[in-house]
């Protein structure tokens, strides 16, 4: 009969190998999460560098802000006389977002999913889709039917889905082809 028993050193070892092996992981996770934040911070560096050359071009005046907020960067722009840069319902914000996304793609080679917000727009535009989904999850419980609410843009769209998937016994889902996609809330499955 032949002993397969490992010897009590050996099994020490490999443990402590095996320890040592996870705590070097979880290192590596931390210093990506690092890395990460700081590429982020540095895609809402180079938005705000992209964007202070708009505002000169156009001659607009604005205190720029850049910053990480929730896993994403962020840039916005505060300041007088700045409504033409937002437009109508947000339509001009949303291509200047995009322009800046490009110059952060360009940059860095990455895509970006950069926030841009000018004059605070954003904020508020949230605190009326909060209104708009509550009052289409009033309607849909009192009346069981379906509410098709207006074409939105994707953030418009998150903020809503936001609200009602918050509220027990609705659900949204997004329906149609830009530019005319929608939202519709309805009773929960």
């Amino acid at each position: 009969m032949t002993d397969t028993s490992t010897p009590e050193s050996s099994v020490s070892a490999s443990s402590s190998e095996a320890e040592a092996s996870t705590a070097t992981t979880e290192e590596t996770k931390t210093s990506e999460n690092v890395a990460s934040d700081g590429d982020l911070f540095r895609q809402s560096e180079i938005a705000a560098d992209y964007v202070e050359g708009l505002l000169d071009i156009l001659d607009y005046d604005g205190d720029i802000d850049e910053l990480v907020s929730a896993g994403r960067p962020m840039v916005e722009v505060v300041g007088g006389r700045l409504q033409p840069l937002v437009g109508q319902r947000g339509a001009t914000l949303e291509a200047l977002q995009e322009l800046t996304r490009l110059a952060i793609f360009r940059a860095t080679g990455s895509p970006s999913r950069l926030l841009l917000d000018i004059g605070g727009y954003r904020a508020s535009r949230r605190k009326e889709l909060a209104a708009v989904a509550r009052n289409a999850v009033e309607k849909v419980k009192e009346h069981g039917d379906p509410v098709r609410l207006e074409p939105m843009s994707a953030f418009e769209r998150k903020c809503v889905h936001d609200v009602v998937n918050a509220i027990p016994g609705v659900q949204s889902e997004s329906e149609g082809v830009e530019p005319s996609r929608r939202i519709v809330v309805r009773v929960a499955d």
